[in-house]
């Protein structure tokens, strides 16, 4: 562990102006830091969201720990959770294969139900050994021939590649949908942790289309998740998801489209613009919305001031969209905690960098983070790892949006950061919670 030995840090590496950063990674991606603050969602939290399915992890016991408390904190989801442990002897015995059969034959046995697919999840050992996993999957779709299996991975050593096990797990969380005769009476939301907000434009216009609006955090049964394959058209706004889109569109020949989520008005439009083409509707009008959210602004910089404000990336999917438009309001934003910039907030890190160059970006796992005084003045916080590192009793507790998008998501989120203005936030109390657990997950917020 990283100490202290002469009472001070150096920051350099782990912060820096945005005007200095560069795009897409300001940062050298060397010795990381995992904060505490773990709000969001992994892979075993995707997965449940698909009912009357179970899901099965095979590693080492030290991995294993891990995905074991995501699914005990969620309300029975350890129901729908397994493992198996690999040891050693596996490896040099040349037995792997054959002690994953054995143990997924002796879950499924003596589970208390019968699931309708299961999620099977090796891990790096498995690529590192060569295993043959198709193998392992022909041999238990002949023996259990009325349960699906799902190949998935928990590899975090090809977080860094294209293909990292958060986007396989949102892909394949869709891969049971069935060929179904499509009907514009149905559209989807793809690859989104969180169901979107109720009073968004983006569902008044499904509901206006006279369209039934499918989300996976809201089926209830699988047949309500089957229907997902009637959609003619797959919509999904969360960066992570675009592999997922682009997957089962092609699979299940649906109609897609891709809506990134941003505060920016401008964005914002562009992609109501396209979706009421998509649904074959008249171009929508702005000028309602556009006023109430000048107005929001207008109520919330009275009550926040010029209170400096940091932004956490794991919070928004678009950090600098967001800076960009509370810096446009007046607002005192004065850090962004990310490591990576998105392709499509690039447009508003260029805008920062000209308009707010001395805006300071702090890297989220950067191993001098572990150092760094935690005791900034003042701060209002969007994101748990923003209030972690800031110190900040003052907050908003949310991650991957907490559902908002456009214009009703802009006006919402300030009212949340309003509400903390006038919080008093133990973030120790806040932090150990993740996923299903937290405020914005569950949306209790609204």
């Amino acid at each position: 562990m990283l100490r202290k030995i002469n009472g001070t840090a150096d920051p350099s590496g782990a912060c820096l102006p945005i005007k200095e950063a560069a795009f897409p990674e300001p940062f050298y991606d060397g010795l990381q830091y995992a904060p505490p603050a773990r709000g969001t969602w992994n892979i075993v939290h995707t997965t449940l969201c698909v009912p009357e399915t179970h899901q099965i992890y095979i590693c080492g016991l030290g991995c294993l720990r891990g995905c074991t408390l995501t699914a005990a904190e969620v309300e029975g989801g350890i129901q729908h959770f397994s493992s198996i442990i690999m040891e050693e002897r596996e490896m040099y015995e040349g037995t792997m294969e054959d002690a994953i059969v054995s143990g997924v034959k002796e879950i499924l046995d003596h589970l208390p139900y019968t699931p309708k697919a299961v999620f099977m999840y090796p891990s790096c050992i498995h690529h590192i050994m060569g295993s043959d996993m198709d193998g392992v999957y022909d041999i238990l779709r002949k023996a259990y021939t009325h349960i699906r299996f799902v190949p998935c991975w928990m590899d975090p050593m090809r977080r860094r590649t294209n293909l990292p096990p958060e986007l396989r797990t949102r892909s394949q969380v869709y891969a049971l949908l069935p060929q179904r005769q499509k009907t514009r009476k149905s559209v989807n939301i793809i690859g989104s942790n969180l169901p979107v907000a109720a009073d968004s434009m983006l569902v008044r216009l499904v509901q206006e289309s006279g369209a039934v609006l499918r989300q996976l955090p809201l089926c209830k049964t699988y047949d309500e998740y089957e229907k997902m394959g009637e959609s003619f058209l797959n919509i999904a706004y969360d960066p992570v998801a675009e592999m997922a889109l682009h997957t089962q569109s092609k699979r299940l020949g649906q109609e897609k489209l891709f809506l990134p989520s941003s505060y920016v008005y401008e964005d914002i439009e562009k992609n109501m613009d396209a979706l009421a083409a998509a649904l074959d509707l008249p171009q929508p009008d702005y000028s309602g919305e556009i006023a109430a959210c000048e107005a929001a602004f207008k109520e919330a910089k009275t009550c926040i001031g010029n209170r400096p404000v940091a932004i956490d990336a794991a919070a928004v999917f678009m950090p600098f969209s967001l800076a960009r438009t509370l810096v446009e309001h007046g607002f005192n934003v004065q850090r962004v905690y990310a490591d990576v910039m998105n392709d499509r907030d690039k447009i508003h890190v260029e805008w920062l960098k000209k308009h707010a160059p001395e805006l300071m970006v702090y890297s989220i796992r950067n191993a001098k983070m572990r150092v760094l005084p935690h005791d900034a003045e003042g701060f209002l916080g969007i994101g748990q790892k923003a209030g972690y590192y800031t110190g900040t009793h003052q907050f908003v507790d949310m991650a991957e949006g907490g559902g908002l998008v456009d214009f009703a998501g802009i006006r919402t989120l300030l009212a949340w950061l309003c509400k903390a203005a006038v919080s008093d936030m133990d973030p120790r109390a806040y932090i150990r919670v993740k996923g299903w657990r937290f405020a914005s997950c569950r949306q209790d917020m609204q």
